[in-house]
């Protein structure tokens, strides 16, 4: 399924829209599918001048490939600056996907951007590692508690601000779990266990306006682990430098049967 796609969601009544997912390896759907297709449910209720700045989800419940999901958004507030959407994902089982979002108008006037860019290699450098025929992946390094890659999903659409956030929103689930799971093996040395990781919740608080088909380099660490939880923080730049966006991620660890 095509990115481009997979963000065109249907509208089936007043603020109620209709979207679908595809197929992965792993079986379900992908968190980040889900809070990118309710961001731009969000952002559909939302006049153009107002752009995302943060978002804050819940993952609810596990979603299914072979069902449609609806996206209902909730009109919090309309004010002069600020406007707050809130929406909730249903297949169903239930939610599977609660969501906040918060637009602003106009632009900052200035960024100071505190995040120096990591050193890595050029993407063009290193081996594809993508899950999904939708993105390009390239797997820097893993260590203990950080995980580096290069992202990007050559087919999102350029020039367009919700698209290219709705890219951001998918691509920012990727790395989160590995950078705690890799903590815990670390601490786990070498007792042997080995651990899956299952999104819980997620935020973004966008610092520029990405591209939809640009390469992002995403930077993961791990802030904390206490099983079963761990909190995972990422940075994510644009190729040249720029500091696109903040993300932080708690997971659920499970351990997985040897």
């Amino acid at each position: 399924m095509p990115f481009a796609e997979m963000i065109s969601l249907d509208e089936r009544g007043p603020d109620s829209l209709i979207g679908r997912g595809p197929r992965y390896p792993w079986g379900g759907l992908f968190g980040g599918q889900i809070v990118a297709q309710s961001l731009v449910a969000a952002a559909r209720t939302v006049e153009p001048a107002y752009r995302v700045h943060s978002l804050h989800a819940y993952f609810i419940r596990k979603g299914d490939a072979d069902e449609p999901i609806r996206f209902d958004v909730d009109r919090l507030r309309n004010g002069r600056n600020f406007v707050t959407r809130a929406v909730v994902a249903r297949q169903s089982r239930g939610a599977i996907l609660h969501m906040s979002a918060s637009f602003q108008s106009g632009t900052a006037d200035r960024y100071l951007q505190t995040h120096p860019f990591p050193d890595a290699p050029a993407p063009e450098t290193i081996g594809d590692s993508s899950w999904s025929t939708m993105l390009d992946r390239r797997y820097v390094s893993e260590q203990e508690g950080r995980a580096l890659a290069w992202l990007r999903i050559p087919e999102a659409p350029a020039g367009d601000g919700v698209a290219g956030a709705a890219a951001l929103a998918y691509l920012s689930d990727d790395l989160a779990a590995d950078c705690v799971r890799s903590q815990q093996q670390a601490a786990d040395g070498v007792t042997g266990h080995h651990w899956d990781g299952i999104s819980l919740d997620h935020a973004i608080w966008f610092h520029q306006t990405p591209v939809g088909p640009d390469w992002q380099l995403h930077d993961f660490r791990c802030d904390g682990v206490g099983i079963p939880r761990g909190l995972a923080r990422g940075q994510v730049f644009a190729a040249d430098g720029t500091h696109l966006a903040t993300v932080t991620q708690e997971v659920l660890l499970l351990p997985v049967e040897s």
